[in-house]
Formats: C-alpha cells, structure tokens, sequence
C-alpha cells in the first residue's frame, strides 16, 4: 500500500494551521535578506534543484541546501553543498530569512512555516499527464472518515482556499512548453508572467553532452544501484506511477511473472523496477531470478540521469514518458484501470494522445508488446520515432541550457521584486 495520500497529507494540513500562523507572524517581524538562497528538493539531492544549484553556483548567493535525512546530508557533502536540517530552529531561520527559495515538490521541501515574503521558485518534478493541483479532485480530497459527513464540504472549501493562497507566493514556476505552460497555469492558477517557458532543468542532464557519452555513464551509475545486474543486458525499465493510497492494479500474477521473466531470459534483458517514491506494490517474482532488480528512490533518488542507459520504458501515468522522450526512448503504456484513473485524477488532454491507441489493458498484451519490442528492431525504431514525435510537442527546449534560463529569469525577478530591508 501506498505510504502517502492526499486524504492524510490534507488532513496533517489541516492540524498545523496553528503553525503556519505562527509562522507567518515570523516572517513578518524577520526581515529577508538582500541575496541568499535556500534549496530544497523532496527525492534528495537531485532532480531540477541540482542543476539549478550548478547554475545558480556562478553567481555570488549564499546559499544552502535544507534536508531531511542523514543519506541526504551525506549526499551533499560529497558533492560540496552544505546543509541545514529543514525541521531545525536553524532551518527556520535560515528559510525565513532566504531572499530566494527554490523547491521541487512543494513547500515542505525546505521549511514550510517560513517561506511567505520570500522570492518562491517551484520547479516541480515533471510535465504532468495526470491533472495535479487545482486540476485534481483528488487534491482537496478529505480524510475517509469526514469525507461522508456535513464537515466535508467547507474543508474541501477551506482546503481549496489554502492551496490558492500557497501558490500565489510562487513567483517562478518554469514550464518545458507552451503547451506545458497552460497546464501549469490553471493546476497551480498563476499569471503568465510567473510560468515562463525555460524548460525543465531537471531534464538538462538528458541534453548535455554526445549521446553516446550519456549512455556510457548512465550504464555505469546502474550498475553501481544495481550490482546484482549483468552489466551487459539491456535494461528494460518498469515505472508504475502512485496510486494515492490504492493498491496497484497491475502488480503481476505468478504466471504473469513467469512470462515476463522468459521473454527478458530470450533477449537477455533484465527489468528495473521503479516504483513512485510515494507508493509501494509487491514487485517481487515468486521464485529466484537475477532478471527482475528493483530500482526504488531507497537506490537511486533521481532516476532520469539514467535513462539514457535504458533500453525500453514500460510505464501507466508517470511524466517519465515526457522525459524519456528526450532520449528518445522506447515506450510501452501498461494501464488497466485508465478508466477509473480519469475519473478519479483525470487528464490534460486524451490519454490516448501520449499512450497511443495501443496501449496494453494488462501484462499479458505487455509481455507480448516487449516481446517485439526487443526483437524487432524496426518496432524500436517506431517506437522512437513516437517518442521524438512527442517530444516535439512538449518541449520547447533540447539544448541542455533550461537552468541557465531559469537562473536568469530568477535574476530579473528579483530585481523588479526589492525584499524589505534588513542586514544578513
């Protein structure tokens, strides 16, 4: 079962108004600086807030990365960025007094009460298929016990009216494209001025450099998040997305797993396993085999660095097929349940748009689908040229330079956007 849902996310929400007004009374009496940042990022250190980091490193901002865990803390150090735990007095400060702030998920990624008066950057994680925010009914959903009484309506109307209020302090949200550009807009109900269209920078990593290099050093970061691999297989990459607390339809049966592990043992393939961070499912096969790694966020926070060192994307729902694109990368949609999906999240524009018409109802039309896939190399080839041709519609920009972009339009921000004075 999943470990997170919006009911119990909202509901958790709901308790801490208290803190959140205490910390906006904070952030009325503390005065923000003239120039340093705070980074924040939900996976770890990665994602879009890394390469806005690099980017951002040229310039002369004091900054800090706020984090939440050890492993995360280990990580920076390595890479050189210092840190502050985000729960901490000091990482209240230090969140309440940043000129700028820059997350990837949502305020929780650096200190949630202090963030109001500040320069607020949200670069997301990805170019949504699903609706999210605003969109979702799913967003406002209450917690199952409230949601069949009277109280349910005016929390959903309070929830609603929170959730506007914190996206109204975004002042840059950068979008891949114009098409993009719209979706974000109306999920998060910004102005056209707050969404320019930068591209991602999180996706940077899948321009950047000869192609052939980026699957050299793909490879080699799979192989040392999944030792247990045969460095010389092809990798064949299985991302089921979150399913908001309900269990995931398409977990495979015995058989299933028996007929999916052949077909990898014919083509000398093995699957890489890659649930959502914010769900789980049981993706094990019922006997032993070296074919089928997991490759969790527990593994690896930022899985599209590796991409380029995948051979094939078996996905439902996940923005990685935006991202994938960019490869361009081999994709099958396995989504038996699209119809209650819609309903219950919906979609920008028709599934079938991004998935095509012959998206697989279960394992059995995927097995089958994987099956040609690895074995016919004019089949690849026609799956990349649907990838390239998706990739044309929703990205805008392919030079690896989105962060530079990013930065610079943060700089104009701020300059047009004076902080109240004070002293650092």
């Amino acid at each position: 079962m999943a470990s997170f849902s919006f009911g119990a996310g909202n509901a958790r929400k709901l308790a801490t108004i208290p803190l959140y007004a205490a910390g906006r009374l904070l952030t009325l009496v503390v005065p923000r600086s003239r120039d340093e940042w705070v980074f924040g990022c939900a996976v770890g250190i990665g994602d879009g807030a890394l390469a806005l980091w690099q980017a951002a490193s040229t310039g002369r901002h004091p900054a800090v990365w706020l984090v939440a865990s050890d492993r995360e803390a280990r990580d920076a150090a390595a890479r050189g960025i210092p840190t502050v735990r985000k729960n901490s007095w000091q990482g209240l400060w230090r969140t309440a007094r940043a000129r700028v702030i820059v997350v990837t998920h949502g305020f929780g990624d650096v200190n949630r009460y202090a963030v109001t008066g500040a320069f607020v950057v949200q670069l997301w994680h990805g170019i949504p298929l699903k609706r999210i925010g605003l969109d979702s009914p799913e967003t406002l959903r209450v917690p199952g016990p409230i949601a069949r009484t009277p109280l349910a309506a005016p929390l959903r109307g309070l929830l609603r009216r929170m959730y506007r209020a914190a996206a109204r302090r975004i002042d840059v949200l950068p979008a891949a494209s114009h098409l993009v550009r719209g979706r974000l807009e109306s999920a998060f109900s910004l102005p056209d001025t707050a969404v320019p269209v930068t591209g991602e920078p999180r996706v940077d990593v899948l321009s950047q450099g000869a192609p052939d290099d980026r699957r050299v050093t793909a490879r080699a970061a799979i192989g040392r998040a999944v030792p247990r691999a045969d460095p010389s297989s092809r990798f064949v990459l299985y991302a089921p997305t979150w399913r908001d607390g309900a269990a995931d339809p398409a977990v495979p049966t015995d058989e299933e797993w028996t007929r999916i592990v052949d077909v990898l043992t014919r083509h000398d393939a093995t699957l890489l396993v890659r649930s959502h961070p914010l769900g789980a499912g049981e993706y094990t096969p019922p006997f032993a085999t070296d074919r089928v790694q997991s490759l969790g966020s527990d593994l690896v926070s930022d899985v599209t660095p590796l991409l380029p060192g995948v051979d094939a994307l078996v996905t439902d729902y996940s923005s990685l097929a935006f991202d994938a694109a960019l490869v361009p990368l081999p994709t099958l949609f396995l989504a038996p349940d699209v119809e209650e999906y819609a309903r219950r999240r919906g979609f920008y524009g028709t599934y079938d748009a991004v998935a095509g018409d012959d998206r697989s109802q279960d394992w059995t039309q995927a097995i089958a689908q994987l099956d040609g896939l690895l074995g016919d190399p004019a089949q690849r080839e026609r799956r990349r040229e649907r990838a390239r041709e998706l990739s044309g519609r929703v990205h805008a920009h392919r030079d690896g330079r989105n962060a530079e972009r990013v930065y610079l339009a943060i700089l104009a921000g701020t300059a047009h956007a004076r902080p109240r004075e004070g002293t650092r």
